[in-house]
């Protein structure tokens, strides 16, 4: 197939033949799973790859949230990157040096090394994903807009799920630097796919690159996560200081950006009810139902004192169920209608968050299961409906800055969603020690009842939606 140029305009871009676009779809969701399948694979293989360079497992924890920072700090400048030199050589570019730093993280031997190249690694798949995400909104006619996004949601719910027993299986049959190697192969068949597949799109190519809004946006966004990561791991002066002033600069670049005459994303998008519906409050509910991932294996092993194959296995019921909802989502928000279905699985969502809280060691395995699966399935929906809703109404030409927007303010909600779950533990511990409680795992189910509250305020926006907000976006059947 021949590389196809859809020319420079962005306002009009062409909807590509059904083949070509499934080709990209493809392409661009492969590429977002091995980008978040990065952040959370190497979790289970930190305590070896310690071992290798001669460090504690703890003190390697920084190779992941450097990987996770280094997205955070440079997705924000992707959709200007994309406009100035084309898609298809972005993403490539991209995807050579994603393939190309992860090679050389499996050659490392020291720490210092390992997480230069996650630093660039996380660079690469700033720049990777949130353009794959573009060019498949610019050029995936309207009708079809709303299958795609579900398409594109489908890796965040499983990689974390999936991360961390793949990168376990891999650690101890083939040795932690497998996780990287394998990389390579996929990498490479991904480059020479991006050459014929990925259109050279082009946007506003004379627009200036706003530096003092990527610093503004570059630096908040590294205090928050820096912030957040620190509380998840203790609470003190020093943390609570970054997560503050990460917020304050945050401000800072808001109100810059809306000065701005060109600013390095725009905040237009975000007057949209839906748009901001989902970037707001699902955002909270995103946080409260990425926690759970987190939880359940501290619940699984610490509370109860299963051993990780054990956890691990019962997690993957949530994974199972995330499966299942996959085929009825899209006739769901077609009969019933966006709003609904954000309010209605919302509460059902976080009933079943509530519903871990019942869980003990000696609760039947059946009835775990069960719960996890409804769980996952409840999950699923909502994830898909918050981000299928997010770009029902953003003009074609606002594309780029709402693409950057939202995975910029998706990348902090996944750092807060698990800094949540840790605080919610805290939060838990105390209560429960407060209160007398006694049973086995008592604070992780109250972190649970905790998270399910805090996932119902998220759903105030949705509720605020007018009736048949963004219904336009499926065809609703009568």
């Amino acid at each position: 197939m021949k590389p196809v140029d859809h020319g420079s305009a962005q306002h009009s871009a062409p909807a590509a033949p059904p083949v070509h676009l499934n080709l990209v779809m493809i392409l661009v969701t492969g590429a977002l799973f091995m980008e978040i399948l990065d952040g959370t694979i190497i979790a289970t293989a930190l305590p070896a790859m310690a071992r290798s360079f001669g460090v504690s497992a703890v003190a390697l924890n920084v190779g992941v949230s450097a990987y996770l920072l280094a997205l955070g700090v440079f997705i924000p400048a992707s959709g200007w990157v994309a406009d100035r030199y084309g898609a298809r050589r972005v993403f490539g570019i991209a995807i050579a040096l994603f393939t190309l730093t992860s090679a050389l993280c499996g050659a490392s031997t020291g720490m210092g090394t390992f997480v230069a190249l996650r630093i660039l690694q996380g660079i690469a798949g700033a720049m990777m994903v949130p353009v794959g995400r573009l060019v498949v909104m610019r050029y995936t006619p309207k009708d079809q807009l709303m299958s795609a996004m579900a398409t594109l949601i489908w890796p965040a719910l499983v990689a974390p799920v999936l991360g961390p027993p793949i990168g376990g299986f891999i650690t101890t049959h083939f040795g932690w630097r497998w996780i990287f190697y394998l990389n390579v192969p996929l990498g490479i068949a991904a480059l020479i796919a991006a050459w014929f597949v990925i259109p050279d799109a082009r946007g506003e190519a004379d627009r200036r690159f706003d530096l003092l809004g990527f610093v503004l946006c570059g630096a908040g966004t590294f205090a928050s996560l820096s912030g957040l990561e620190r509380i998840d791991a203790h609470i003190d002066a020093w943390s609570i200081g970054l997560l503050v002033g990460g917020i304050a600069i945050v401000m800072a670049a808001i109100a810059h950006l809306r000065r701005s005459d060109a600013p390095l994303v725009d905040l237009k998008p975000y007057s949209i009810p839906t748009f901001r519906a989902s970037l707001r409050g699902g955002s909270l509910s995103r946080m409260a139902i990425g926690s759970a991932p987190f939880l359940l294996p501290l619940m699984f092993q610490v509370g109860f004192g299963y051993d990780a194959f054990h956890s691990g296995l019962l997690v993957l019921a949530v994974f199972a169920g995330n499966l299942g909802m996959k085929s009825i989502t899209t006739p769901m928000l077609r009969r019933f209608g966006f709003r609904p279905i954000m309010i209605w699985n919302g509460v059902l969502c976080a009933f079943m968050l509530a519903a871990c809280a019942w869980l003990e060691p000696t609760t039947p395995t059946l009835a775990t299961v069960i719960i996890l699966i409804i769980g996952g399935m409840t999950r699923s929906m909502q994830f898909t409906v918050l981000g299928s809703l997010a770009f029902a109404d953003v003009p074609k030409p606002q594309m780029s800055h709402a693409n950057g927007l939202f995975n910029t303010v998706s990348q902090l909600a996944m750092a807060a969603g698990i800094t949540m779950g840790a605080l919610a533990v805290r939060v838990g511990h105390y209560a429960v020690t407060h209160l007398g409680f006694t049973s086995v795992g008592s604070e992780y189910r109250f972190a649970f009842v905790l998270v399910a509250l805090f996932s119902l305020i998220g759903l105030i926006d949705a509720v605020k939606l007018p009736r048949g907000a963004a219904d336009h976006f499926v065809s609703r059947s009568t």
